[in-house]
């Protein structure tokens, strides 16, 4: 499976991991994760879980939006990590979405 890497820090108080990836039934999955002493300072528990779900006629309004040819995975995973790479991933993707009118369902939990 292809994924992109938004966002990683390993620290001794603290693990980041942010990833772009499409699913079996070709959703674009966006999954965060942070774990470490210092979330449990923050949320109270020692991780904290954040995911963004597109369906794939969302997924479709990305290859026009970055001009793309329909259906390019690897090409619009790549646009995706030029345009939203770094620790505020997933706010500017969520405002980015929702500017261009793209549904998502989006979870956390800690």
């Amino acid at each position: 499976m292809e994924k992109a890497t938004l966002f990683y820090l390993e620290k001794p108080d603290i693990k980041i991991s942010m990833e772009l990836y499409f699913t079996d039934r070709d959703q674009l999955y966006f999954d965060g994760y942070d774990i470490g002493k210092s979330i449990e300072a923050i949320w109270g528990d020692t991780d904290y879980e954040y995911t963004y779900t597109l369906e794939p006629e969302e997924v479709d309004k990305f290859y026009q939006i970055f001009n793309l040819a329909p259906g390019d995975k690897s090409g619009l995973l790549f646009a995706l990590k030029q345009r939203f790479s770094g620790n505020k991933a997933y706010s500017l993707f969520g405002e980015f979405m929702n500017a261009n009118h793209i549904a998502y369902t989006a979870f956390s939990w800690s």
